[in-house]
This record gives C-alpha cells, sequence and structure tokens, in this order.
C-alpha cells in the first residue's frame, strides 16, 4: 500500500517534466541569455531536435490537467493506492518515453507511447466511475 505522499510525489514529477523537454529544447537550440526577453518567439523559431523538443514540452503541459484530475478524483474516490500509483508511474515513464521516441524523431512510436499514455489517466477516471 502506497502512501498519499507517492502520488504527491508522482504530480510533482509529472509537473516539472515538460519543463525538462523546455530546456532540452533552448540548450539545443542555442539560447541566450538576450532571447529570454521573448522565449516564446525564440522556441516557434527553432528547428530539427530543438523544434521537437518544444513540441514534447507542449504536449506534456496539453496532457497535465487531464493526468491531474484523473489522480485527485482517484484519491478523492478512495480508489486502491495501488491503482493509483500503478497507473501513475505508468503515465510518467510513457511520458518520458513519449519525450524520448519524439526527440528521436520516431513517429509511429511516438504515437503509440501517447495513446498508452494516456490510457492511464482515463482508466483511473473509469476507476472512479465505477466506485459510484
Amino acid at each position: 500500500m502506497q502512501s498519499i505522499s507517492a502520488v504527491v510525489y508522482i504530480i510533482l514529477i509529472a509537473c516539472l517534466l515538460p519543463y525538462v523537454f523546455t530546456v532540452i529544447a533552448k540548450v539545443v537550440g542555442g539560447f541566450k541569455f538576450k532571447d529570454n526577453q521573448n522565449p516564446r518567439d525564440f522556441l516557434a523559431q527553432t528547428t530539427g531536435l530543438a523544434a521537437r523538443a518544444n513540441a514534447v514540452q507542449k504536449n506534456s503541459f496539453e496532457s497535465l490537467p487531464l493526468f491531474i484530475a484523473a489522480i485527485l478524483m482517484a484519491e478523492y474516490m478512495v480508489v486502491n493506492q495501488y491503482f493509483i500509483y500503478k497507473l501513475g508511474s505508468m503515465y510518467i515513464l510513457l511520458r518520458i518515453a513519449y519525450g524520448v521516441c519524439y526527440l528521436a524523431n520516431w513517429s509511429k512510436l511516438r504515437s503509440i507511447v501517447w495513446f498508452l499514455s494516456m490510457a492511464c489517466p482515463i482508466l483511473l477516471l473509469v476507476l472512479v466511475i465505477r466506485l459510484n
């Protein structure tokens, strides 16, 4: 049985993960201090690996609300901690794999991994629904 603190760590990791890809995009793209005046314009103009890292961070932010809502709803509805921890951990691992696939430009595998990562919070919400 996992404690609630493990779930907090999972949420924290999920929230920080997009920033890892932001740093990759900036480092690979040659980000300079002067670019900090308008970093979104800088990132929008990147190409290659830097552009893919930027796309990963955007997609990571886009998937975050569903994941956090699913985790919090599962906690609120007292879904078994085992399932919350396992599906939350799988989401994190799959999102890391998704990022690697995106950076490596493996588009077909990336799509499969994206689907599997999104299945994790959806399954958590299905468990919440089944408890009602």
